[in-house]
């Protein structure tokens, strides 16, 4: 999984730490999610959409795995 939230944070100024508190986790949750290292439950996908004012589905984008097997 991609993420554009640090593309967003930077739109508005907003540091790590400062998204972190508007969605309520730390902010090392924060970067695993913009790292990709980090699926977030729909309820903080959709806290950090809102905070950062866009959609789930613009924020993140979810690929494919190449390699599943059948």
């Amino acid at each position: 999984m991609r993420t554009k939230i640090k593309e967003y944070r930077a739109r508005y100024n907003l540091t790590q730490e400062d998204l972190a508190k508007k969605v309520g986790v730390r902010r090392e949750t924060v970067l695993f999610l913009e790292k990709g290292d980090y699926n977030p439950s729909l309820k903080l996908a959709h806290d950090v959409a809102k905070a950062l004012n866009t959609t789930i589905d613009d924020l993140f984008i979810f690929e494919e795995n190449e390699t599943e097997e059948d």
